[in-house]
């Protein structure tokens, strides 16, 4: 049971294993999207005295957090910006990418860019839990505790099996001796 839970995560981060190992050799075009758009004079105004005050809140204003999801497509709640006296800016990572949002307080300009490197760098991000946020996190750290419940039910196994089976033991032995013998070895 617990390999059948384990089944698909372990396909997945194998292949994203391999693909890892082999980063520089698979070319990725990525790809740059921008959008702007101007904030309403109101909102600007708002904007430049939370920059100016004596300390700038952590997060965008909630109605200026609206106004950019219904102008720009772009989720910035909960999301902490950097504050200065001529903009703010938020960085909006993303697995397989990046973006980023900045409001210039002078023209009242919102700046969206989004770059997505492809699905390969996706899968990337997710087997390493890059800017994926906590449900992710999660998930990987449950699956690696099926997968160590998973072994360790194949070690059981392994010994059950042993009294008919000369060589289950030696070669648990090199499994077990074989990565550490390569870092001993080729691993600088």
């Amino acid at each position: 049971m617990s390999g059948a839970v384990c089944l698909v995560g372990v396909l997945l981060f194998s292949a994203t294993g391999i693909t890892l190992n082999h980063a520089h050799q698979i070319p990725a075009i990525p790809v740059t999207e921008s959008r702007t758009a101007v904030l309403p004079p109101d909102q600007l105004e708002r904007l430049t005295g939370l920059a100016t005050g004596e300390s700038a809140p952590a997060e965008l204003p909630g109605e200026t957090v609206d106004w950019l999801d219904r102008h720009l497509g772009v989720r910035a709640g909960g999301i902490d910006a950097e504050w200065t006296d001529v903009d703010a800016y938020v960085a909006l990572p993303r697995p397989g990418g990046d973006a980023w949002l900045s409001i210039d307080f002078e023209s009242g300009e919102a700046v969206y860019e989004k770059t997505t490197r492809g699905v390969v760098a996706y899968l990337n991000d997710l087997h390493k839990g890059r800017n994926t946020g906590s449900a992710w996190a999660w998930f990987i750290d449950v699956f690696a505790a099926a997968c160590v419940l998973f072994c360790l039910t194949g070690l059981w196994l392994l010994q059950m099996q042993a009294r008919r089976h000369r060589s289950t033991w030696p070669l648990t032995a090199a499994g077990l001796a074989l990565p550490i013998v390569l870092v001993v070895l080729f691993v600088h």
